[in-house]
């Protein structure tokens, strides 16, 4: 019976080393705040005194929605002298155009000389002058108390309120500054080795720093060429998407993929080596050494040659010789031969 067990020793329980593929690209992430794309400043084009504001920041705001107004009391004011104005001009000029005809119909008559005449002709203009200015005059005051209200030209959020209640404010004068709640980017500041690998139209992901669980497409819009700290170059990505929990001055993270060079070789551990006149692992630069791959179809192992580039972060690095989805013994090699019968166990 011992010849029988010597012959049929038992079968080694082998661990091996898958080969992958290097990684090909890292993702990069930097924080960010979220900014909208278009900021608009709203404001009167009439001056005056503002009534009560009670606009907050971050509220929202429906298009055509009242934001603020300005004391018509003022306006109304201006509107009936204004009417006042018209009703005089309008009085002034019916009578020179009496006063012409009647010196019309006595240079007719030769009661009157020619320059009478003309002089009443000329009066006559001046009041129709007169009068077309006072009724622009009203057109604008009506114009002006139309021009009170100011509205809000898009559905919005207010990303600031400039004024306060009751305050006189001047044509022009910044009241406050609306966004819209489907526009918005994140900026932040990369290396040249970043921005040197990015292009317009990069995808990115934004992640919410209070709901990381909330990730939106977004898009790199911008890509500054001059740099505006040390090594430091502005980026801007823009969303694709948006929420209605997004909000202006949020805290985000912005995510992008970035391809790495793929490094030639798949890494193996040093274990994996056959001894026998193997190469010096510490010396980095190439050789060729011996490891065992196991074959599936006769869980065997085989001996292979393969050429080795060197040893990076205390693995091999080799470059030829093995395919990725090959498994090769990583522990106990030196109790190994070549086509020896081996039962697999977990990766190591």
């Amino acid at each position: 019976g011992e010849e029988q067990v010597s012959a049929d020793p038992p079968i080694r329980g082998l661990k091996t080393h898958l080969v992958e593929n290097t990684e090909q690209s890292t993702v990069r992430r930097f924080p960010s705040v979220l900014e909208p794309k278009s900021l608009n400043a709203l404001s009167f084009e009439v001056g005056g005194k503002l009534t009560e504001v009670s606009l907050q920041v971050g509220q929202t705001v429906t298009q055509g929605e009242v934001l603020a107004s300005i004391d018509p009391e003022a306006l109304e004011i201006q509107i009936a002298n204004a009417e006042a104005g018209v009703r005089s001009a309008d009085a002034a000029y019916q009578n020179a155009l009496d006063a012409l005809k009647r010196q019309e119909e006595l240079f007719q008559s030769g009661t009157v000389t020619r320059s009478t005449m003309e002089a009443a002709q000329t009066d006559a203009v001046t009041r129709k002058a007169q009068f077309d200015q006072a009724e622009a005059s009203l057109d604008t005051a009506r114009e002006n108390l139309d021009n009170s209200v100011l509205t809000a030209p898009f559905d919005g959020i207010v990303n600031s309120v400039d004024v306060q209640s009751f305050a006189t404010i001047a044509v022009g004068t910044p009241i406050l500054t609306l966004y819209s709640p489907d526009e918005f980017e994140a900026d932040f500041s990369a290396n040249f080795e970043t921005v040197s690998r990015l292009v317009v139209g990069t995808q990115a992901e934004v992640r919410l720093a209070d709901r990381p669980e909330m990730v939106l497409d977004a898009v790199i819009s911008e890509l500054g060429s001059r740099a505006d700290a040390v090594s430091s170059f502005p980026v801007v990505a823009t969303l694709s998407e948006t929420d209605p929990v997004l909000k202006a001055g949020m805290s985000v993270e912005v995510s992008i993929e970035l391809p790495v060079a793929a490094e030639p070789g798949f890494k193996l551990p040093l274990t994996a080596i056959i001894q026998e006149g193997s190469i010096d692992a510490n010396e980095n630069q190439g050789g060729v050494a011996d490891v065992f791959v196991f074959d599936e179809t006769s869980s065997t192992v085989q001996r292979r040659e393969v050429r080795v580039a060197g040893v990076r972060e205390n693995s091999l690095i080799v470059v030829e010789g093995l395919a990725a989805g090959d498994r090769v013994a990583s522990a106990g090699v030196s109790f190994l031969r070549d086509g020896q019968q081996v039962k697999l166990l977990s990766d190591s």
